[in-house]
């Protein structure tokens, strides 16, 4: 081998050798992922369906107490009864107040600041307790049973115990609320705002009470919110006394 290629060959390793750490130097290490990001987007992912505490829920719901109650039965009947209702009913309104898709200033700001966790332990501490049994007005009773009981073929409108249960419990599987023992008051005012064209969300479920709302006279909703105050089980009775 001539002393020229040999040279040659030596000035290539050599220089191969210099540019190694310049090229680790000037290529960017990757940066790691911040703790706080990491910890966030671990958060959004859910890997299963979500179950709430009722103790844990406790202490998060003592700010609800000032309007519903301490137990879920406010004595004031704008504010709707929480007592007994399931579980994944509370914790989806909560996460419409977040949303914004359903509209209260005091809800709003109060959800703005629970997480999913956080609403389902809510949730899970009122489903925990007694809904406290209402009355029915006598003179409604009628109109208010048969709507309920088997809505008005005339009018489109089905029976309510279809979805809520012939106690007025709910079906907690498919997000349908108890209504047994709620204020009329309340319920009133809830059926005449989905009269009006009220939605609480954009999805399918969301769009079935205003279109049975709509096909009510003012008289059916008083006799049918009556009717549900008056709903109870024995059961709810006992624990009243």
């Amino acid at each position: 081998m001539s002393f020229r290629r040999v040279f040659v060959q030596s000035l290539f390793a050599l220089t191969a050798l210099a540019a190694g750490p310049v090229l680790a130097q000037t290529q960017p290490a990757e940066a790691p992922a911040a703790p706080a990001q990491a910890a966030q987007a671990q958060a959004e992912v859910h890997t299963g369906p979500l179950f709430g505490d009722a103790k844990a829920g406790e202490s998060k719901a003592a700010a609800c107490g000032a309007c519903h109650g301490m137990d879920g039965n406010p004595t004031d009947k704008q504010y709707p009864k929480l007592a007994g209702q399931n579980e994944a009913y509370i914790a989806r309104q909560i996460s419409l107040f977040k949303s914004q898709k359903r509209q209260n200033p005091i809800m709003m700001g109060f959800a703005a600041t629970q997480s999913d966790q956080d609403m389902h332990d809510i949730g899970a501490y009122f489903a925990s307790k007694a809904s406290l049994p209402g009355v029915a007005d006598d003179k409604l009773l009628d109109r208010g049973q048969a709507l309920y009981r088997g809505g008005d073929s005339t009018l489109g409108v089905p029976a309510c115990m279809a979805c809520h249960g012939p106690d007025g419990r709910g079906m907690a599987g498919a997000g349908y609320p108890q209504l047994a023992g709620q204020w009329a008051d309340y319920v009133v005012a809830k059926l005449t705002e989905w009269k009006g064209g009220t939605t609480w969300g954009d999805d399918a479920q969301a769009k079935i009470m205003p279109e049975i709302a709509k096909r009510l006279s003012d008289a059916d909703i008083a006799a049918l919110a009556s009717y549900v105050e008056g709903l109870h089980t024995a059961g709810a009775v006992a624990a009243a006394k």
